[in-house]
């Protein structure tokens, strides 16, 4: 599991562990927080193609589906 600060999530670099469509790496481009500093919602941006897409953020905890960083 990995483990993830909301503070430090912005711009942070992540590996999909299964690329579709050549998208490998990718960097959160968006992120959108309550007064609390709790996510409200995040989007990734792939390296390659500069494609967005939403997800839940809490994805990112799966260590079978993401890696923190580039491999």
């Amino acid at each position: 599991m990995n483990r993830i600060n909301p503070k430090k999530l912005l711009n942070s670099k992540w590996t999909s562990v299964s690329p579709k469509l050549k998208e490998k790496h990718f960097i959160i481009s968006e992120l959108e927080l309550d007064e609390d500093d709790s996510v409200l919602s995040c989007c990734v941006e792939a390296v390659l193609t500069k494609r967005i897409a939403a997800i839940d953020w809490r994805d990112l905890k799966d260590s079978t589906s993401w890696i923190h960083g580039w491999k």
